[in-house]
């Protein structure tokens, strides 16, 4: 494998896109060498899954695409960053139990943790932001069984 590895899509703001983003990314880290079917393949699914929704929903139509980018680095640590033109940063939002959105963030941040990696925002030079998560690279996982258990 390659000491660094990227690969990047750019979007249209749009909902179908979220799908796209995440079709992308698996298909990406499949040639890469992570298998579709594993654990951190499903991990990495959602997450991407909730920063391509939050591209979409949150910047209010005032960012037209969003762009997602993959890096590997020396097979020890996945970056996946999520950049949009909007200017506002996500906001931990109360988790009221009558909302029906709002816990996108708090999913990314709990399976980055558990994944034992980390989250940041950071603004882009043209006035954006990318939400970026940093990820330790294990290709050994086990596949996902139809039941939801890896195999041993």
């Amino acid at each position: 494998m390659a000491d660094h590895l990227e690969a990047s899509v750019t979007l249209p703001s749009d909902p179908a896109s979220v799908s796209a983003a995440r079709s992308y990314v698996v298909g990406t880290l499949a040639e890469w060498g992570l298998p579709s079917d594993t654990d951190t393949a499903d991990t990495v699914r959602l997450i991407v899954s909730e920063l391509a929704t939050n591209a979409v929903q949150h910047t209010l139509g005032q960012s037209p695409t969003f762009t997602v980018d993959l890096v590997l680095d020396r097979d020890e640590q996945l970056r996946i960053g999520v950049t949009d033109s909007h200017p506002r940063f996500p906001k931990r939002l109360p988790a009221a139990v009558q909302q029906d959105n709002g816990r996108g963030m708090v999913i990314v941040r709990c399976l980055t943790a558990e994944r034992g990696g980390r989250l940041t925002v950071r603004p882009t030079r043209e006035g954006g932001k990318t939400v970026c998560i940093e990820l330790p690279w294990t290709v050994a996982d086990r596949p996902v069984t139809a039941g939801g258990r890896q195999e041993p």
